[in-house]
């Protein structure tokens, strides 16, 4: 009977060993490929946290949305026409005014001594227009007077001439004496001449007299006035109907010409200023509607008008309101405009997703048929709107997508939906 050797069986032992060692070696390059190879799996979402929208064909309405305030369409800023300084506040920002409402009153005490002197300037200058206009109106009575009695002593001599003349030929009077009442009532004659062209000389000359101390009296009243009106305007009034809105002075505060003293509007005509982010008011055009949410009610309007320049990335849009003012509409209230751009007859779109500008290409994820899962397809978008975007390629009517961000997901190409 043999009898197994202890050596050799524990040398087989070692040989198996070793070979399962290499085996496993040799297994692990073949795993770690293998592994390599699959796929991460798909991570899980909360399908209540999605925000997901359906593919459509049909009219899509583009438009724009901007934030911006409600502002009067007209705003007046009454500057200090003259320097003086405030001495009451006749009425606070918020009170209604007129034209002739005054809103606070100045001083100026050299201002009213000016327009006390031109009064007294005025008054001066009338009474020597007064006198003046006596004083010729007596000399030209007397000039009358003279030329009266010339003209009466030329009748006078041309009736004896004419019958000293008729007795000379009769032979019953002398032609010497016919001659001398000849030449008396020849000299009278022309000292009637000269006497009418001296009047009319001397009227001309009451007249340029009475002419410049009229002009003098017009310039003392011009300068009257002035200093007048510059009196009033110390009385600082609305000059036109609205309410009152701002009111940047003090009592005591001295005011130089030119400074705003206080700003007036017209709270029941006011527009709307829209800020439009830049990349999207290069389609605004003036006319286009707009609709204005004052959150108490929306308003219809029109574009009236566009700022060419950028600020802080936007530009203005002027929107006149053609619709009643709902109650709370006021200067300075923030409101919500939207703007129409056109209306597209017959395209595919869907909702605008949270990334995802227009003539762009972006991946979205689209539900599978059982809504258990969604792949990322690339979708090319054409024009977009406030709330819709059109689709060019990538997507058919009836797809479902994620609208929601889903940037956290940008290594997986599928994701499962709880």
């Amino acid at each position: 009977m043999d009898i197994p050797r202890k050596t050799s069986a524990v040398r087989n032992r070692r040989i198996r060993r070793i070979i399962y060692a290499a085996l496993a070696l040799a297994a692990i390059p073949l795993v770690t490929v293998g592994l390599s190879k699959l796929k991460p799996a798909a991570p899980s979402v909360d399908g209540g946290t999605l925000w997901p929208d359906t593919v459509k064909r049909g009219p899509m309405l583009r438009n724009v949305h901007g934030l911006g305030t409600l502002v009067p369409e007209e705003i007046r800023w009454i500057p200090a026409t003259t320097q003086g300084r405030i001495e009451r506040i006749v009425i606070r920002p918020g009170t209604p005014v007129r034209p002739d409402t005054v809103i606070v009153e100045m001083s100026n005490p050299e201002l009213e001594r000016d327009a006390l002197d031109a009064e007294m300037q005025m008054k001066a200058a009338e009474a020597a227009y007064t006198d003046l206009k006596a004083r010729l109106e007596s000399s030209r009575m007397a000039d009358e007077a003279a030329f009266a009695r010339i003209q009466s002593d030329y009748k006078l001599a041309k009736l004896q001439a004419d019958a000293d003349e008729q007795l000379a030929r009769e032979k019953v009077g002398s032609e010497l004496t016919s001659k001398k009442s000849r030449a008396t009532a020849d000299e009278l004659a022309n000292r009637v001449r000269i006497e009418e062209e001296r009047i009319k000389i001397n009227a001309d000359s009451v007249k340029a007299q009475l002419a410049a101390s009229q002009s003098q009296i017009e310039q003392r009243r011009s300068l009257y006035e002035l200093r007048r009106r510059q009196v009033e305007l110390l009385h600082v009034r609305a000059g036109v109907n609205g309410m009152l809105q701002e009111l940047p002075v003090q009592v005591g505060q001295q005011l130089t010409p030119g400074a705003n003293i206080a700003r007036v509007a017209d709270p029941s005509r006011l527009k709307a200023e829209v800020k439009i982010a830049e990349t999207q008011a290069k389609d605004v055009l003036i006319g286009q509607s707009a609709s204005i949410d004052t959150r108490n009610g929306v308003i219809e309007g029109k574009v009236i008008r566009i700022d060419p320049s950028v600020q802080n990335g936007t530009r203005t849009v002027d929107v006149q309101l053609l619709g009643a003012l709902p109650k709370g509409a006021v200067p300075d209230l923030s409101v919500d405009g939207t703007i129409e751009l056109e209306r597209l007859a017959d395209v595919l779109y869907v909702g605008r997703p949270a990334f995802g500008q227009e003539n762009s290409t972006v991946g979205l994820f689209k539900y599978t048929p059982d809504g258990k899962e969604a792949v990322r397809v690339q979708v090319k978008f054409g024009r977009s709107s406030v709330n819709t975007i059109e689709i060019l390629e990538g997507l058919q009517v009836g797809d479902r997508v994620i609208l929601s961000d889903t940037s956290q997901y940008d290594n997986f190409n599928r994701i499962r939906i709880n």
